[in-house]
């Protein structure tokens, strides 16, 4: 089979697309049919190795020499320990934590992490779901505890996992602003954010509003400037930025929660089946849409990885297997 390889830390030009052995599926896995793939930020580290974080499955080379953990595609094969999946099923879902290798024609997964696509979504719609729609809905529903009517800001709103909150924010009835760059503030009034603010031209945390729940996608302040911007009871959920914020909200983020009425925290990212399932739910009662800004076949996820790495998507960047 065709698969995206690498054997070491580096830039996307270390990435090669190379003929490969498929894989075999273990008495708990099943063979999948690659359709559609997403690049996450996760990607992004891992292929770089940085932060230095990212390398403790492997300090030295990659654990992995394929990436991609969002995948959707069709069940080819099934190992004889599986009971609900089918051949023919078509599915989707993170494999992140059992395997990764979604930058492939072929890739195995066990089943309790794959969720049935629905017939009316396409592979590309579903490939965009897993990460950064679990990451968005754990953040706002189980982290930041959500409630109808609340007002919810969301920093770096335009990207992936910002795009499914927006969304995920208005199911739940809250009067969400969205926060990005200029050129992403029509997109995201489209996808239904109440208010937007360019950071370019206006820093949220000084100009004056408060905000009961922060979902911060790109965190760069201080947490003492988003402490400014909460309302007395409001909660603020970290859940990506650079490592230097990632530190302090770990360690500042509990102190503060503790001795006043606002709560401070970041999300650590757990794929979950069930969140899946229900962002599926949403999906086919067309309360959330995934945005996807460009499409790429498998011979240029180099590419798709670049311009992940340069910020500029409006919300997911998708790989279409199929197109080899």
């Amino acid at each position: 089979m065709k698969a995206i390889v690498y054997a070491k830390y580096g830039t996307t030009d270390v990435l090669k697309l190379k003929e490969v052995e498929k894989p075999t599926p273990k008495d708990n896995e099943v063979l999948i049919k690659v359709h559609a793939a997403s690049v996450n930020s996760w990607d992004w580290d891992l292929l770089r190795g940085v932060p230095f974080m990212v390398r403790l499955g492997g300090v030295l080379k990659p654990k992995y020499n394929i990436l991609g953990a969002d995948i959707a595609g069709r069940v080819v094969a099934v190992g004889k320990d599986i009971k609900q999946l089918l051949p023919g099923d078509e599915v989707f879902g993170d494999i992140s934590g059992c395997s990764w290798g979604g930058f492939a024609e072929f890739v195995c997964a066990r089943e309790n992490v794959l969720t049935l696509k629905p017939a009316s979504m396409t592979f590309e719609e579903a490939a965009a779901i897993p990460q950064a729609a679990v990451l968005a809905l754990q953040g706002l529903r189980d982290k930041g505890q959500i409630q109808k009517g609340q007002k919810v800001l969301i920093n770096g709103a335009g990207g992936g996992v910002g795009t499914f909150a927006v969304q995920i924010a208005k199911s739940f009835g809250a009067e969400v602003i969205g926060v990005d760059s200029t050129m992403k503030l029509d997109m995201l009034k489209s996808i239904g954010a109440d208010h937007v603010i360019d950071y370019t031209q206006v820093d949220f945390t000084k100009n004056g509003q408060r905000y009961d729940l922060i979902l911060d996608v790109a965190g760069y302040r201080s947490i003492f400037n988003y402490k400014r911007a909460l309302s007395p009871k409001g909660t603020y959920v970290m859940v990506g930025g650079s490592m230097s914020r990632i530190f302090q909200v770990m360690f500042l983020g509990p102190w503060i929660s503790m001795i006043g009425g606002k709560k401070m925290g970041i999300l650590i990212h757990k794929p979950n089946k069930n969140d899946q399932s229900f962002m599926k739910e949403l999906l086919e009662a067309g309360k959330v849409v995934p945005v996807i800004d460009r499409r790429f076949p498998l011979s240029e996820v180099a590419e798709a990885l670049q311009y992940l790495g340069e910020g500029h998507a409006k919300g997911k960047i998708v790989i279409s297997v199929e197109q080899l």
